[in-house]
């Protein structure tokens, strides 16, 4: 790695340095750093647990373990200036040894974590926040055969890299990362690099030696439901655009299980959900200023009686103190997985949309924090 000097338009070296060098340890700092930042790593990663142990009658711990946004476990082996002989080895058998995790453990073991190291938190919401879902149920985590493996350290042996191109060659997932120090006067550098596949090998790799994977893909849980929302959506939006519900007269459909459309006000949508449970009509409140969203929700609220009566319908309030958000919901059980019942749920939604927006437009406008006074308080 190279300083540039721009005034005199030159390249200097950086100082490249050994971990050992450096007084670096392998638990207290690289494990630490990729620990609070896995994107270090080139996608996003939820850590569920560092050096853990919860494996029967062994006293072996692995580094890290991670999930992907696939529901994959990841194990995650770091080492500093030498990978070692036996790191393959050793990540193989953790590997096994996590496969059989099922959700309810893996929901435990980020939950002993967030408590023992992140000042607690839930760990169902914040593993459906990754995941992007709005129940846990959606998702498979941890399925079949698809756990994967990262190797990180500053050198690798060729044993090492031997095994890890055999391991990809059989479809395991596996990465080997390389981690240089430099020293830039009293700065310490990093350098993170993928070596194992290179970056542009990587989808190659993946594809031949996976030969099954568009049939099994197919098959795959996730993109079934993907395709299930997809459907659901187009029929929906056919039959909102005949209903003339101009809200959504400019929307496409979406894999999501949401679809959003302008209140008026920024940032205010009106949401439809379609889910495995039910079917709902929402009004949510994310703007970026927390404080606005609750002085928005507090207005609303104080006109909760007239709002429902142009509704026809109680609606769930949820000013949510501990989020930043703010929602009003309007929802109805349905088995949405059957699509018998879509005509239902989608009339439904057609019905209660229209309410929705026609008992919140006059005092959304009216409300608009865009025209608050800046001395206006909280009710």
């Amino acid at each position: 790695m190279f300083r540039v000097d721009l005034t005199q338009n030159r390249l200097s070296p950086l100082v490249q340095k050994r971990f050992a060098d450096l007084h670096l340890r392998e638990r207290d700092h690289l494990q630490e750093w990729l620990a609070n930042q896995p994107d270090a790593l080139g996608e996003e990663l939820l850590i569920i647990q560092k050096e853990f142990d919860g494996f029967d009658e062994t006293r072996e711990r692995l580094d890290l373990l991670a999930l992907d946004k696939d529901g994959n476990l990841v194990v995650i082996e770091n080492k500093l200036d030498d990978s070692g002989r036996d790191v393959t080895w050793q990540a193989l058998k953790y590997t096994a040894y996590v496969s059989s995790l099922t959700k309810t453990q893996i929901v435990d073991i980020y939950q002993q974590y967030l408590d023992r190291f992140c000042g607690g938190g839930n760990a169902v919401v914040r593993l459906c926040e990754f995941m992007g879902v709005e129940d846990l149920g959606e998702i498979v985590l941890n399925p079949g055969t698809d756990q994967r493996i990262v190797f990180i350290a500053a050198n690798f042996r060729r044993e090492v890299t031997a095994t890890v191109l055999w391991l990809l060659s059989r479809g395991i997932q596996t990465q080997c990362f390389k981690v240089t120090p430099f020293m830039l006067g009293e700065e310490l550098i990093i350098d993170i690099q993928q070596i194992i596949p290179t970056p542009e090998a990587a989808d190659f790799m993946i594809s031949m030696s996976n030969k099954d994977g568009e049939e099994k893909a197919t098959h795959d849980t996730q993109k079934h439901r993907h395709k299930l929302r997809l459907a659901f959506w187009e029929e929906a939006l056919e039959q909102l655009r005949a209903d003339n519900v101009a809200l959504y007269q400019n929307i496409s459909p979406s894999k999501d299980h949401w679809l959003s459309a302008g209140s008026g006000v920024r940032s205010c949508p009106f949401n439809l959900i379609f889910s495995r449970d039910e079917a709902r009509v929402e009004l949510e409140m994310r703007r970026a200023d927390v404080e606005e969203n609750k002085w928005l929700y507090d207005r609303l609220h104080s006109e909760k009686d007239a709002i429902e009566a142009a509704c026809g319908a109680q609606l769930d309030w949820r000013r949510m103190d501990d989020k930043k958000a703010s929602k009003i919901i309007f929802a109805k059980p349905f088995d949405g997985y059957d699509r018998s019942n879509w005509p239902q749920m989608i009339a439904w939604l057609s019905t209660h949309i229209r309410k929705f927006e026609a008992a919140f437009r006059e005092p959304l406008a009216r409300f608009n924090p865009q025209n608050r006074s800046p001395n206006e308080e909280n009710p």
